[in-house]
């Protein structure tokens, strides 16, 4: 199963509005993602709620995980956006 690490970028974290962002990216994919932090059980990427309980802060590193048809592009493209400050405009 392909897996990317990658560090958090908004300064918020994996909250309120990049959380609502990074689920709906996350819905959209072929593949079925999860993410990870350290510490925590892996939740399902595409599931704002469960994001929220993995309390993910700026800097904190988190592993995504794809399973299914378009592995590699899913987590590409979902490891690209948490690269980015999600509370300024896309």
């Amino acid at each position: 199963m392909p897996e990317r690490t990658v560090k958090i970028a908004s300064t918020s974290g994996l909250h309120a509005r990049p959380a609502a962002i990074f689920s709906q990216a996350a819905s959209e994919q072929s593949a079925e993602v999860s993410i990870e932090k350290a510490g925590a059980a892996a939740v399902k990427a595409s599931s704002i709620l469960m994001l929220l309980t993995l309390n993910a802060d700026h800097g904190d590193e988190v592993t995504l995980r794809a399973e299914g048809e378009g592995a590699e592009e899913s987590l590409d493209a979902l490891a690209a956006l948490l690269t980015k400050n999600l509370d300024e405009n896309l």
